[in-house]
């Protein structure tokens, strides 16, 4: 470790250009990461946020609830265990203000999902013509109070209270009765809902026509979710490899330039395990500091971020990611140690 950091420090120039370049690739990396991090949470933050383990979906419906839809005589006798949602997707307008699109989730306001809404203001929904609705929607000028209409229907929605995680495939959720879906879906003698959703993972529909599936299913069946997740881990996991590249290659340069300096260092009789842990040493070191100004760029970020950018900083992943770019050093390190421990001092100090 001494060697390394009085290396370090008298090849400042080179030292920093490595620097450099681990932390432009630490800072891409964390801020790849959030933003995966970010836009799955848009992707599931309502599912997630009713704590329910198991889905009913009619069998037909390809695991979509936009697909399934559920009678009568398929809900069955349910316990308070288990409740019905119907979701939709609308066109959230109003006079002046930007159009949105929204999911509309149909709920029963005497049943678990309905009851347990985390309100961030206002009061659960108690009409056919109310509305409670993610908070994002405040960001584009809505308040409680607020009018708006769904679609095409000449109704008028009232918001009367605003929720946090409300959002699933990234758009807002717009929660309003069971009935009121039917009504938006020409349900009124139809389908009574699009699925079953049970707090219990040993549920199981007994109706025919009607397949049970487990929240984790239903989740990567969410359109564009598992290709959006694939896509960032592979950069990621690209990045990682130019990041052990990179570290190799400069390591590997710099070795070659102080091989005299190691040669003469092996002619005093300082064994080669003191050397290759210097050199080891200085690999995990510069990919340290890397690591710490990488950190404060990326909480620099989100502390700017505005809000309209779906990310999320999880601090115990970003470590495990930092963890990983440190493996990599390590990696990278062991490039020049067959050189170093090949250094024969005659030939390197006669040549």
């Amino acid at each position: 470790m001494f060697l390394a950091l009085k290396e370090i420090k008298k090849e400042k120039l080179r030292s920093g250009a490595i620097i450099t370049m681990i932390v432009l690739i630490c800072y891409l990396i964390f801020i790849l990461t959030s933003l995966s991090l970010g836009l799955a949470r848009q992707n599931t933050a309502a599912i997630k946020s009713w704590h329910v383990q198991r889905f009913a979906l009619n069998s037909n419906a390809n695991t979509d609830m936009r697909q399934s839809f559920l009678n009568d005589d398929q809900l069955g006798q349910l316990t308070k265990n288990e409740a019905v949602l119907g979701q939709g997707s609308v066109v959230a307008k109003a006079a002046g203000k930007e159009k949105l699109s929204a999911v509309f989730v149909g709920l029963k306001s005497n049943q678990f999902i309905a009851k347990n809404l985390q309100l961030t203001s206002g009061h659960p929904v108690r009409h056919a013509h109310e509305i409670v609705v993610d908070d994002s929607f405040q960001d584009k000028g809505y308040h409680l109070g607020s009018h708006l209409r769904l679609n095409d229907q000449k109704q008028r929605y009232t918001i009367v209270g605003f929720t946090k995680n409300a959002k699933l495939n990234i758009a807002p959720i717009v929660y309003g009765q069971l009935s009121t879906w039917k009504t938006m879906r020409g349900f009124e003698h139809g389908p009574s809902a699009s699925a079953i959703v049970s707090k219990k993972a040993s549920y199981r529909a007994q109706t025919a026509g009607i397949t049970t599936y487990s929240t984790k299913q239903i989740i990567n069946k969410l359109p564009g979710y598992q290709a959006q997740n694939t896509t960032f881990i592979l950069m990621i996991a690209f990045l990682m490899v130019i990041s052990l590249i990179i570290i190799a290659v400069f390591l590997y340069i710099l070795t070659m330039q102080k091989m005299p300096n190691y040669a003469v260092l092996r002619a005093q009789g300082i064994p080669s395990k003191v050397l290759v842990g210097a050199t080891i040493s200085q690999s995990v070191l510069l990919v340290i500091f890397g690591l710490a100004i990488g950190s404060l760029l990326t909480a620099g970020t989100a502390f700017a971020m505005p809000a309209a950018v779906p990310m999320a900083f999880d601090v115990p992943m970003l470590a495990a990611v930092g963890l990983g770019l440190v493996l990599m050093a390590l990696l990278g390190s062991l490039v020049p140690v067959r050189s170093v421990l090949r250094v024969d001092p005659i030939s390197v100090i006669g040549g």
